[in-house]
């Protein structure tokens, strides 16, 4: 009988690395949100990959910053958790630029955990060989990696190698999860994320990360079980967001609650109806209370 191997593996590092992204296509499907903007997530997300023996229980983490509110410091203890409660982790970094002060307390985390790590450097279609080999040769030294390994999430190159490396290096154990589970995320969190995922793509800068979204009702219609009925409610920090959210004639909430409706009919594959409501929540990141009741459950 063949053995088992399965492991917990943190996706880990600065924001707009690309861990989203890594997640998503290591798995083959879009469980995590991913927006040019940075601190996009902001909770644990886990996807699960199953392929014949291996299980590998991914974590996707927020990027791990300098925290200016309540919420954001949050997001940094979830980083610190998760690896406190992994096997591995991915270690992602650009190709270029200085390591900023939370990479380096990150390795320090790693290095106070004496945690196997394996680091990627994405997005190396940006940087000419030279270049690249300079960095790895520069942040090699720096801890005992599992391995190097460089990759482009965007061109899909290097992702055979590092499933490869995470394969060798994982350990025998059994399978947490059913082989076809995806993530552990309720649907409700998945729809939640996609419409905040819209008002990322949709939005100007200022205006997106005092957003949050809450899934008020989720259930098939009783005479026509082939639609799901969804009402959300998106909370922002000021009235004008608020009325920017909105649009003029309604169109930008129309716009974001289309695309969500789209992206969520094909990833829950039925039709859905999908009504958006928004409420003003002031400075709601730096309020406890608040930060739990929009729908954050973090561990102290």
């Amino acid at each position: 009988m063949t053995q088992t191997k399965s492991a917990f593996v943190a996706i880990v590092g600065k924001p707009n690395v690309g861990k989203s992204s890594l997640l998503n296509a290591l798995l083959g499907e879009k469980i995590a949100i991913v927006s040019s903007k940075p601190q996009t997530t902001r909770t644990r997300i886990m996807g699960v990959l199953t392929e014949e023996e291996l299980q590998l229980c991914f974590l996707d983490t927020p990027g791990f910053h300098k925290p200016h509110t309540k919420l954001s410091g949050h997001m940094n203890t979830v980083v610190t958790q998760s690896i406190g409660d992994v096997d591995m982790a991915l270690f992602l970094v650009e190709p270029m630029g200085a390591l900023n002060e939370e990479e380096q307390k990150l390795i320090e985390e790693f290095r106070r955990r004496h945690l196997p790590v394996i680091l990627i450097i994405n997005k190396i279609d940006l940087v000419e060989k030279e270049q690249l080999l300079a960095r790895i040769t520069e942040i090699q030294g720096l801890y005992d990696f599992l391995a190097v390994v460089p990759i482009s999430v965007t061109e899909r190159d290097g992702l055979k190698a590092v499933m490869q490396e995470l394969r060798d290096n994982c350990p025998e154990g059994p399978h947490y999860f059913p082989d076809d589970t995806l993530t552990d995320q309720p649907e409700r969190v998945i729809a939640a994320e996609i419409i905040r995922e819209k008002i990322l793509r949709n939005m100007r800068d200022e205006i997106p990360h005092g957003t949050a979204v809450t899934i008020e009702k989720m259930r098939e219609r009783d005479n026509n079980p082939g639609l799901l009925d969804i009402e959300a409610t998106i909370y922002c920090e000021r009235e004008s967001h608020k009325g920017m959210i909105i649009g003029k004639g309604g169109q930008m909430l129309k716009r974001i609650s289309t695309d969500a409706r789209l992206e969520l009919e094909a990833f829950l594959d039925t039709k859905i109806n999908l009504r958006c409501w928004l409420k003003v929540r002031d400075d709601w990141r730096n309020d406890e209370r608040a930060i739990r009741s929009v729908g954050f459950k973090f561990e102290e």
